[in-house]
């Protein structure tokens, strides 16, 4: 098999990471079809099954209605006449190829990124840059030779119902506000924001109001989620410490960039304290997601790579210690998240793409 060996961090450039009082648990994937075991490595002993709900384009990000009863997700798939990422809607038992497009929920407009389901499973948040320019936003890839994510200015955080109209916009600060998600218990949201000159996180509640800051350190703090109980939160960071590196990274921000090769996570409670750095690995380590106990995180992370690729799952205890790896590929396994009931992980991979570029989704039935 031929691959790219910058396919895990390209998707990771291109892409910047609920449930009621009384959830219905249903089990609706349990009657799909297509289960794969072949998709399946010998060593990855946490799948019990697997299906492939994507074929082509770049699908990620895929996060469950808190009835578990659908998905949206994120894609740039070209024959879905998208022209840069869009949001997308699926039930969790359907497959979707090049021919067959799900329903578009975001505009069309601009780029969008971070979709999330609200407790009602009638809408969704996400962040869109369409307010600012319809058309997509380049998405530069390196400068001075290093892999680089650009931080658009004009990302705001919007609420769309299931038809795809937006009832109301959350965020109108100046600069970046993005990567929003939604605690379990379904009263905050948390995002990252750069209204304070730095790359933090806040939260707010459902309805946009009781902004607060949680982070305040210097240094990119992104893709958070709350644990199950909604007390805590993971997410990556980045922090510069010498003379040159807190000198690049500023001059970078003041680009709208960030370099996204040396992150570790941390973990804090909701409100900002307690905050510590979980991993001490090296290289990048993103994507973090609670286990359905609380009491490990499930993350991807390119740190046991000598040039960059591949990025596997792991799972890690939250005091740092017994980690595992969970996928075993030769090139990218990322953006895990388990379902509300915790029988099924929805997660995205270069795996069975024939060697290309193509990252698609696939759900895993979860064993412990």
């Amino acid at each position: 098999m031929k691959i790219n060996p910058f396919i895990g961090l390209f998707l990771l450039l291109l892409i910047t990471g609920c449930k009621t009082d009384k959830p219905q648990k249903t089990d609706t994937i349990s009657e799909a079809t297509k289960w794969v075991d072949s998709l399946i490595y010998p060593e990855e002993s946490h799948f019990k099954a697997i299906r492939q709900v994507t074929f082509g384009g770049d699908n990620a990000e895929a996060y469950w209605s808190f009835d578990d009863n659908q998905l949206v997700f994120q894609s740039n798939n070209k024959k879905w006449n998208v022209s840069c990422d869009q949001m997308f809607l699926m039930n969790a038992n359907e497959t979707f190829s090049d021919s067959i497009a799900p329903p578009m929920l975001s505009t069309g407009k601009g780029r969008t990124t971070c979709s999330y389901f609200l407790p009602d499973n009638k809408h969704i948040i996400y962040a869109s840059t369409h307010l600012g320019d319809e058309k997509c936003p380049e998405a530069a890839l390196k400068k001075d030779g290093k892999y680089i994510w650009p931080i658009y200015d004009s990302y705001d955080i919007f609420i769309a119902d299931l038809e795809g109209n937006i009832v109301k916009q959350l965020t109108n600060e100046v600069g970046y506000d993005a990567e929003p998600t939604v605690s379990p218990k379904g009263d905050k949201i948390v995002f990252t924001s750069t209204r304070s000159g730095d790359l933090e996180l806040y939260t707010m509640n459902i309805d946009g109001t009781g902004v607060k800051q949680i982070t305040n350190e210097l240094g990119y703090d992104g893709g958070a989620f709350f644990s199950p109980d909604g007390t805590k939160l993971i997410f990556r960071s980045s922090r510069p410490k010498t003379e040159g590196e807190i000198k690049e990274y500023k001059d970078l921000l003041a680009e709208g960039l960030v370099q996204p090769t040396e992150m570790e996570l941390y973990i804090c409670n909701a409100d900002g304290s307690d905050l510590r750095q979980l991993t001490d690995l090296g290289n990048a380590n993103w994507s973090p997601f609670f286990h359905p106990s609380g009491e490990k995180i499930l993350f991807s992370s390119n740190f046991e790579a000598e040039r960059g690729f591949p990025f596997n799952l792991y799972l890690i205890d939250l005091d740092g210690k017994n980690l595992e790896r969970v996928t075993h590929g030769e090139t990218f396994d990322a953006f895990p998240v388990f379902s509300n009931n915790g029988k099924y992980l929805a997660f995205s991979s270069n795996r069975n793409n024939g060697g290309g570029r193509d990252t698609n989704l696939f759900i895993a039935e979860w064993q412990d």
